[in-house]
């Protein structure tokens, strides 16, 4: 307790005369400088009274040094006193009281070394290098004035020794134990480097490794989707460890973390100066961060930096600048290691614990053994006096003073015995066994089952003390050690108590919701578990209805996120010079979808299906093709089947008046045979309506091709005859021989031919065949027909466009020809319109897709067909059913002259 006692006096000392002289003129100005550069974030109107915070001080320490001279005196006369309150941690006494009951249940147990009473030393480190060493080496000599490695006087039998609350203590007690073979049994030590057995063989921890806890920590982050969080660490070795295992998988689960906070377990802010450099550094991150889950390592230090943090930036900041919204962290959820325990001492009792209301642990796993609430409620000071460990608990825990201590005797302050335990907030005593207890508990029963099991197997003295006691004599500690690989045992409350081959115990950690109330006491409610033999993935269960968060939460679990999440439709687009975890959010682009949150890229639908409107979701597509149930089906429909009605009449019509002049004029059998073949023009349209099938497929495309052909030969029949008959009408003329009804015949049956055969080359090679088309159209499936060789889809087309042309060209050229039923000038234009149709069809018909593509082919069907039928054929059934007077053969004699 000196080195504790010097600090404290030195820390009193500074106080007083900081309260004796007040701030020098130096001092103010290296604050004002200070000051400045905070002020110089803020607003004109904000820095003027940043600036003059400064004056306020000295005022404000002024009217102070009157009070603090007033207190000196008191402060010197209970000195002693307070440096013995400063010291003690009252929640640690569990620790002891968890020793000194699992050494008592052992010594009442008749199965567990009969006829051996056991007894313990408790050495105080005091978070010294230099006392770890000294007390680790008392441990093997009889007085205090010792040779290092030399045995002299009565020698202890120490056979095993039960570490340090830290692993820095238990590590230099190791490095002794370990030259004596002595084994160490550790309660608290997390250390992830005490994996290497070659370190130290002999050290064994009654914790499972850390490696588990920080995965528990990363499962629990995923659970809960908190993607941003801060880390407040404590500022030594083992938080570098701790920082660089959590940075790694960190980056392995998508996990940013804010800022990280480095907490000093000796901080002091003895003035202004060091005040502001405290706050410029560390409070920004803590007020204007959007992180609402924090990671908290440590140890009790590291808690109490926090609230100090805590306590800035929610009391006395709001009040020196009430202009400022400062984040109040009742909207943040705190997640605490095993290592930390929520502790206060006689000068934190205004601590508020219900910012920590909701707050999430990793604890070792702990149960109650039965027994240990009645031993712990029998403990008083009463007659105990000679007990420093309960004198100096007790002092602090009740704020009272011991009848023997020195100091003033006031009534109202002097300890009575009638105080209860049952009475403290728990986080000055814990009634129910903590996690480092059962630690404790455990480890006392590791090494009794390794000293029975050395004292049933192997034979050993025993001598006798006072003619009454026996004990065991000099039970050699590396046979322990031979042992404790091995153990295996149910303890009180059934829990296996092993060891792994890396000397950890096989166990898992709980995951408990702290539950904070009024008069600062709390419980832990267990709502999950971390267990470290469980298959990657699966090491967390938790149950979310047994959590209950802080109720100043507007949304539970909160949410702890860069940025707010990318829905459904979106992906995350990658901000620059920013951390991964924050990021924009960009629509995704056609045919791709994001049915998750936070998506890194957006994904194509499978074959058949396509984004809805939203781009969240694959739906399946819709076939495509031209029906008969739509509108553009009935239309189309409807219009072939009314223009083949109409051909039929005008066929009818020229049949009933075949024997007129008009009908008899230009080659009869021609105009049936045109007639006829318009017909199937129009109702070959039918073929491309209706969902395509292996028929329809193969007859569609030749039909039309065959029919056209027939139709477009016959015209071009008809414009031939009558070139050739008015150049036959000339007297010795070489076409003569060819005016009748063979030639006309032969043109159409030429035509009609070619165009069969190129059809049957097209269907013996590559006909065409039902299709389906996923990717054209991004909703829908294109039910079609695929035409199987393109060349000779385009050859047909190709030929019925060289009919077309020829037709078009004798027939323009014939168009002056004196005759007054010359057809010459009509077929001119007809195939004016067909071939204007035709022309226009061809990028039309490339440019879309699906069933406007079939719609494109059967309107130039239907228009080229109706205009050849309007052309050619109205004009005379205008004459044969009007103007009846005009179908004479006089009249036509009178048109020739």
């Amino acid at each position: 307790m000196e080195a504790s006692a010097h600090r404290a006096l030195g820390d009193l000392q500074d106080l007083c005369y900081d309260a004796l002289e007040g701030p020098s003129h130096q001092e103010v100005e290296r604050e004002q400088h200070l000051l400045q550069d905070w002020a110089s974030h803020f607003s004109v109107e904000e820095e003027k009274e940043v600036l003059a915070w400064p004056d306020k001080h000295v005022a404000l320490s002024i009217q102070k040094y009157h009070r603090e001279l007033e207190k000196l005196e008191e402060l010197l006369i209970t000195f002693p006193a307070i440096i013995n309150k400063i010291h003690v941690i009252t929640k640690f006494f569990q620790h002891i009281l968890a020793l000194a009951f699992a050494v008592h249940q052992i010594n009442e147990n008749p199965s567990i070394l009969p006829n051996v009473t056991l007894g313990f030393h408790i050495y105080d480190s005091y978070f010294e290098a230099a006392m770890t060493y000294r007390t680790t080496l008392d441990l093997f000599f009889k007085s205090h004035r010792f040779l290092p490695n030399y045995k002299c006087g009565i020698q202890k039998p120490v056979t095993g020794v039960i570490g340090g609350l830290d692993f820095e203590t238990s590590s230099r007690m190791a490095e002794l134990l370990q030259v004596y073979k002595i084994p160490q049994v550790s309660y608290g030590s997390f250390e992830e480097g005490a994996r290497d057995r070659k370190y130290s063989p002999l050290f064994y921890r009654m914790v499972p490794n850390e490696v588990f806890q920080n995965m528990g920590i990363i499962r629990l982050l995923l659970h809960f989707q908190w993607t941003w969080v801060g880390l407040v660490v404590i500022d030594d070795e083992s938080g570098d460890n701790f920082l660089n295992s959590l940075e790694s998988l960190f980056s392995e689960n998508g996990i940013c973390s804010a800022f990280t906070k480095r907490a000093n377990k000796n901080a002091h802010t003895s003035n202004m100066s060091d005040l502001m450099v405290l706050i410029k550094k560390n409070v920004p991150d803590f007020m204007e961060s959007n992180v609402n889950a924090l990671v908290i390592y440590g140890n009790t230090a590291t808690l109490t930096w926090l609230e100090g943090m805590i306590l800035l930036t929610t009391q006395i900041l709001p009040v020196m600048f009430p202009q400022y919204k400062w984040k109040a962290t009742a909207g943040r959820v705190w997640m605490m290691t095993a290592q930390i325990d929520f502790t206060f001492n006689v000068f934190q009792k205004s601590y508020d614990m219900q910012m920590f209301h909701g707050a999430i642990s990793c604890n070792i796993h702990t149960m109650e053994p039965p027994g240990f609430q009645e031993f712990i409620q029998n403990i008083t000071w009463l007659g105990k006096i000679e007990n420093h460990f309960i004198q100096g608990f007790w002092e602090q825990a009740f704020d009272c003073i011991m009848p023997n201590s020195a100091g003033p005797n006031d009534a109202n302050e002097i300890c009575t015995g009638e105080e209860s335990l049952e009475d403290l907030p728990t986080p000055f005593f814990e009634m129910s066994m903590t996690g480092h207890s059962y630690s404790i508990y455990n480890a006392v029963h590791v090494l009794a089952h390794a000293l029975h099991a050395v004292r049933t197997t192997t034979f050993y003295q025993r001598t006798v003390e006072d003619g009454r006691r026996q004990s065991i004599l000099n039970v050699e500690p590396w046979k322990l050690h031979s042992l404790l690989q091995t153990i295996s045992f149910n303890n009180s409350v059934k829990d296996e108590i092993v060891f792994n081959e890396h000397g950890e115990l096989a166990t898992e950690f709980d995951v408990t919701n702290l539950i904070t109330f009024p008069n600062n006491s709390y419980v832990r409610v267990k709502v999950g578990r971390v267990n470290s033999q469980a298959p990657p993935g699966k090491e967390l269960t938790i149950q979310d209805d047994k959590i209950e968060w802080h109720p100043e939460l507007t949304q539970v679990p909160p949410c702890s996120l860069c940025n707010e999440h990318c829905h459904p439709g979106f992906s995350k687009k990658k901000k620059e010079g920013e951390k991964f975890c924050c990021y924009d959010c960009a629509p995704c682009p056609e045919g791709r979808i994001s049915d998750q949150e936070d998506m890194d890229h957006c994904v194509s639908c499978s074959e058949g299906y396509h984004p809805n409107e939203r781009k969240d979701q694959c739906v399946p597509k819709m076939t495509n093709f031209l029906s008969y149930e739509e509108t553009l089906g009935k239309f189309l429909a409807c219009s072939a089947i009314l223009f083949s009605l109409i051909t039929a009449l005008v066929l009818a019509i020229f049949v009933k008046h075949r024997n007129t002049p008009i009908v008899k004029a230009n080659n009869r059998s021609l105009t049936y045979i045109l007639l006829v073949s318009l017909l199937f023009c129009f109702l070959c349209s039918m073929l491309f309506i209706g969902q395509p099938n292996k028929v329809t497929c193969l007859l569609r495309q030749t039909t039309f091709a065959i029919i056209f052909s027939m139709a477009i030969s016959s015209v071009l029949a008809k414009t031939v005859t009558v070139v050739v008959a008015f150049m036959a009408s000339k007297p010795g003329n070489m076409f003569r021989k060819w005016v009748g009804k063979r030639l006309s015949y032969s043109i159409v049956l030429f035509c009609f031919l070619v165009q069969i055969g190129i059809c049957a080359v097209w269907l013996g090679t590559s006909p065409p065949f039902p299709d389906l088309d996923a990717y054209t159209l991004t909703a829908e499936i294109i039910v079609q027909c695929n035409e199987g060789s393109l060349a000779m889809f385009y050859c047909v087309l190709g030929f019925l466009g060289f009919l077309a042309t020829i037709s078009f060209t004798v027939a323009f050229l014939a168009r002056k020809l004196p005759d007054s039923f010359n057809e010459a000038k009509f077929i001119t234009f007809s195939m004016l319109v067909f071939c204007s149709v035709w022309v226009s069809f061809v990028p039309t018909y490339l440019s879309t897709k699906g069933k406007d593509m079939v719609a494109v082919e059967i309107f130039s069907i239907l228009a080229s067909t109706a205009g050849l039928l309007a052309c050619i054929f109205s004009p005379k059934c205008y004459i044969i059913i009007l103007r009846p007077n005009m179908n004479s053969r006089e009249q036509l004699l009178r048109r020739k002259c």
